[in-house]
């Protein structure tokens, strides 16, 4: 079976971390087994997209590394939903409705007081009642006829699901206006595209009933169908509140790196360890629907950082030699205490200056300063100096490494001092030990 899935996001605001998601098990999905991963920008809703959430989507999941192998957007696929739209026309499944937003409010505000479900009452079906509307010049948006049966699929990810129809709402397919919902654009698209496999949110579970009828009623082949659990915050709250700092883009500026945000994406809510990769390839090879939980995945930001740094401290010097000039010796000294790129700027100040000396112990400041060997330096002067040093001042352990730190960095942690100190010289060496700024 050719596999073929799509991501299909509104530019209607920035990728967050739940939109990341549903791209990233698509992407990984499809590269497994050799597929193609469709972007379709769903864009009919006019008054809320934007040219700017478009090409964020794009700079987006370029960033992540989810490069897509051909895309579409559906502004420039309206004649395909017409056609399907009068295809469905033609057989019966699509009727005019003529009752206003708040006529429909009213309804729904009845049978919630009754304690029933919000069920459209196809009023509209009534030619006494069509008539009428008609006749007062109402202009009908239009639904599409459920076979109020049950509808039945095997999941995916959760297994067999049977929905009864009868306990849903017709869709509504065209407002007034002329313009498409998401629905008929969604199922045409998937027909037209050949899409084999859709994977979403369990948000969509009732929405798949409706169109499995839609694919039916069009005569066209059923997708399987993968829906996972949503994200929801540490505590299990929803994120919903907190998506303008859960974007992509925030995620980029903070320093993230997109590949410990793809592992976390990846590995959250399922049986497999949170844990650093080095390839977008690895995670594909070890994607599997059968992994997900039923539960809902945690994102929790801190676990993330932490991640991200584990994924720093995993990278081999040729990830990331474009933005680690100083080379790969001075990489392997600092990345076991990076937690993000940007602190590179930081530990290249420690090697190049200028570091201001904290001298918490001066006499052995003055001592270590007289005991320092001539270069050329290597990652053994350190151990021969510091035995020098404790040799001649008595000084151990802390009382001996801590105040040498201090003066040779002004920190009172950081990278392996054996490994930093050839990068640090003689010169600037001996001025700090001196209390110099150097």
């Amino acid at each position: 079976m050719s596999i073929t899935v799509r991501f299909a996001p509104s530019p209607t605001g920035l990728l967050h971390v739940g939109n990341a998601r549903t791209a990233l098990l698509n992407w990984l999905f499809a590269k497994k087994l050799g597929g193609r991963f469709l972007l379709r920008i769903d864009d009919t809703d006019a008054a809320r997209s934007t040219k700017a959430f478009e090409e964020a989507i794009y700079r987006d999941l370029g960033w992540l590394g989810l490069a897509h192998d051909g895309t579409d957007r559906q502004i420039n696929r309206l004649v395909k939903y017409s056609t399907a739209f009068y295809t469905l026309q033609a057989s019966g499944r699509v009727y005019p409705c003529f009752e206003t937003e708040g006529e429909l409010e009213r309804q729904r505000s009845l049978l919630a007081a009754r304690k029933l479900p919000p069920i459209y009452n196809r009023a509209s079906l009534d030619p006494v009642n069509a008539e009428k509307w008609k006749a007062e010049g109402r202009k009908p948006h239009w639904r599409f006829k459920l076979s109020r049966s049950k509808v039945g699929w095997t999941d995916l990810v959760r297994g067999p699901v049977e929905i009864d129809t009868a306990t849903m709402s017709d869709p509504v397919l065209v407002r007034e206006d002329g313009a498409f919902l998401y629905t008929l654009p969604s199922v045409a698209d998937d027909i037209d595209m050949a899409i084999s496999h859709v994977v979403r949110g369990e948000d969509h579970v009732t929405n798949t009933a409706a169109q499995i009828e839609m694919f039916q009623a069009l005569g066209a082949s059923i997708p399987k169908f993968a829906h996972f659990p949503l994200l929801v915050g540490a505590g299990g709250e929803a994120l919903s509140k907190r998506l303008g700092s859960l974007s992509l883009e925030q995620l980029r500026e903070d320093g993230m790196e997109p590949l410990a945000v793809a592992a976390y994406l990846a590995k959250i809510g399922t049986s497999d360890p949170v844990e650093p990769r080095q390839t977008l390839g690895e995670l594909a090879a070890e994607f599997d629907f059968t992994k997900i939980g039923r539960a809902p995945a945690h994102f929790v930001a801190e676990e993330l950082e932490g991640l991200n740094a584990k994924t720093l401290h995993a990278m081999p010097y040729s990830a990331v030699a474009n933005a680690v000039p100083q080379g790969e010796a001075f990489w392997d000294a600092i990345k076991p205490n990076l937690n993000k790129l940007r602190d590179i700027a930081e530990m290249a100040r420690l090697v190049s200056g200028p570091v201001t000396p904290v001298i918490e112990d001066a006499a052995l400041a003055t001592a270590a300063a007289a005991l320092l060997p001539p270069e050329p330096w290597s990652q053994e002067t350190w151990g021969a100096w510091t035995k020098a040093v404790s040799a001649q001042t008595g000084a151990k352990g802390r009382g001996l490494f801590h105040p040498l730190r201090l003066a040779l960095t002004g920190l009172e942690h950081g990278p392996e001092l054996k490994k930093l100190l050839p990068m640090i010289g003689r010169d600037k060496a001996l001025a700090r030990l001196n209390g110099e700024t150097a």
